[in-house]
């Protein structure tokens, strides 16, 4: 069964151009072209993947990233033409996966889709179990608990958890972790990996501000501690 793309965008001859590139590379897609629309399409058609525009009649992207991300961690991918950092910044924040800037070549928004796609069901074919302190994350039912309680993550969240927990003490550049976790590197995009290992230990370190886990190494990018080792 194909895989459903949801793509939410108000300009026609966009939900064309995507669509077919889409339904070429072998996907299911379903469009809907305003933001009232788009969480109904949403909660019916449970699709594996969201391509969201963020300018929309009614709701904007940031609002139905808000309304997906209570209620699921499907990849989102937002689509903008316009190129404020701050705007990226935030689309990350709220749970964004990934932020393509219009205009764009189809050819890799295929590409950020397959990316974004095989990161979320990534077979990382090592242990499926890792335990550190109070982190016990499980690899293949891909889910994390801290202290004994369920922690909701966002697809790159986990898999940024999962992959620095593989290799305690081994330190990784930001560009290392795209390339690793997306598929692809993507200078532009180097320091959104910092706003995602911030909200990662917002939701897994003790005292977010100094870190216990995720350690940041100055001038070169991250790592996992490594003192005593994973349980």
């Amino acid at each position: 069964m194909n895989k459903r793309i949801l793509v939410v965008e108000d300009e026609a001859w966009v939900v064309k151009m995507i669509q077919g590139y889409l339904e070429q590379a072998g996907y299911s897609v379903v469009a809907v072209e305003d933001g009232a629309a788009a969480y109904e399409a949403f909660e019916v058609t449970q699709p594996a993947l969201v391509i969201l525009d963020l300018m929309l009649p009614g709701s904007d992207g940031f609002d139905i990233t808000r309304q997906i991300r209570k209620k699921s961690e499907a990849p989102i991918i937002m689509l903008t033409a316009r190129k404020d950092e701050v705007d990226r910044i935030t689309g990350l924040e709220l749970g964004a996966d990934d932020y393509v800037v219009k205009p764009f070549s189809p050819r890799e928004l295929v590409s950020r889709v397959r990316a974004v796609l095989r990161r979320t069901e990534t077979d990382w074919h090592k242990t499926t179990v890792l335990e550190y302190g109070h982190i016990y994350l499980d690899v293949s039912q891909r889910e994390v608990w801290v202290k004994e309680q369920p922690i909701e993550l966002t697809p790159m969240e986990f898999d940024l958890l999962a992959h620095l927990m593989q290799f305690p003490g081994r330190v990784f550049t930001r560009l290392h972790l795209l390339e690793t976790l997306r598929g692809n590197t993507y200078e532009s995009f180097e320091r959104s990996v910092d706003t995602h290992i911030k909200r990662l230990r917002q939701k897994i370190e003790p005292d977010n501000k100094h870190p216990q886990y995720i350690l940041t190494v100055f001038g070169v990018g991250y790592k996992f501690a490594s003192e005593g080792g994973p349980k």
